[in-house]
Formats: C-alpha cells, sequence, structure tokens
C-alpha cells in the first residue's frame, strides 16, 4: 500500500514530537518501537517494529521537520499531567486533513501514543487512520550505530539523518 505524503507527519505526531510546546525529552540511546496503524475504509490494519538510535540533536531535527511541515498549522496543543495532546490542521495536494494526536510519557523511557486523522476528500482511498504506538528505551545504541539510524524488522538499516 502507498503510504500517503501526509503519514510522515502524523507518525512524528504520534510520537509526541511537534512544535512549540517541546514535550519532555526522551532518554538517549536504543529504542523499541511497535506501531499499529488502521486505516478506513477497509479496516485494512499495518503493524511494524523497529528500533531506533536517537540523540536529544536527532529528537530536536525531528521536532524541526515536523515544525516546517508545509500546509500544515496547529490548531491547539499542550502538556499537562505527563500527556501531550496535539490537534493540527494541514492540506496537502487538496485534501484536508485534521489530526489528533495524545502522547502519555512514564518518564523518559518509555511512551504511549494514540492518533487519528481524518482526509476530506480522501487521500489514496484513505478517509481516516487510527494509530497507537508504544516506544520504549532498550539501552545503549549498538557500536558503529549513529542517531537517526533505524532498524526495520526486516533488518533493514534506514538513516533517516545526516551524521
Amino acid at each position: 500500500m502507498k503510504i500517503p505524503v501526509s503519514l510522515p507527519a502524523a507518525l512524528l505526531l504520534s510520537i509526541g514530537i511537534a512544535t512549540a510546546v517541546d514535550p519532555p525529552p526522551f532518554k538517549e540511546g536504543l529504542w523499541s518501537v511497535h506501531s499499529l496503524s488502521i486505516d478506513n475504509p477497509g479496516a485494512r490494519s499495518r503493524e511494524n517494529t523497529a528500533t531506533i538510535c536517537r540523540n536529544h540533536a536527532y529528537d530536536q531535527y525531528v521536532r524541526s521537520v515536523a515544525r516546517s511541515k508545509q500546509g500544515c498549522t496547529t490548531v491547539s496543543e499542550g502538556f499537562q499531567g505527563g500527556q501531550y495532546v496535539i490537534q493540527t490542521h494541514c492540506s496537502v495536494n487538496g485534501t484536508d486533513i485534521q489530526s489528533r494526536g495524545a502522547t502519555t510519557f512514564h518518564g523518559d523511557t518509555w511512551a504511549h501514543s494514540e492518533s487519528h486523522a481524518t482526509f476530506t476528500p480522501a487521500m489514496d482511498g484513505i478517509t481516516e487512520t487510527t494509530m497507537t504506538q508504544d516506544q520504549k528505551y532498550l539501552g545503549n545504541c549498538p557500536a558503529g550505530t549513529q542517531p537517526g539510524d533505524m532498524t526495520t524488522s526486516s533488518g533493514a538499516v534506514k538513516h533517516l539523518w545526516k551524521h
């Protein structure tokens, strides 16, 4: 399935990395990220587990990418009681995207996110996407791994950041 161009923004949103109200920093090191997305119509689901090496500079880079997402505005956001909530509106290729995400932080070593986005008109046949994501700290990054290196469930390594 082709991933909508706006879905990377939704992924950033779901991990609690978005705009002016910064959530607390994650612990630097290797993280496991488990995601479950359900696209409608049709309740098509995708599940994925990956690991990513992160540090504060990489997380700041991801925040800056999310802040500069062309065609997107923040409707509301806030951080209270360990939970970061954000609502956004994007206009991408003639499609309006309304999204809401909430990330609950458990210290700096675990976070749970839930997000929902609607697409009007549908984008690539998708009218709404719901995603849950759990991230947890695993320890130090393996030798030779740099911040922004993601290892997919198939073992492929993707370099998401220049180092």
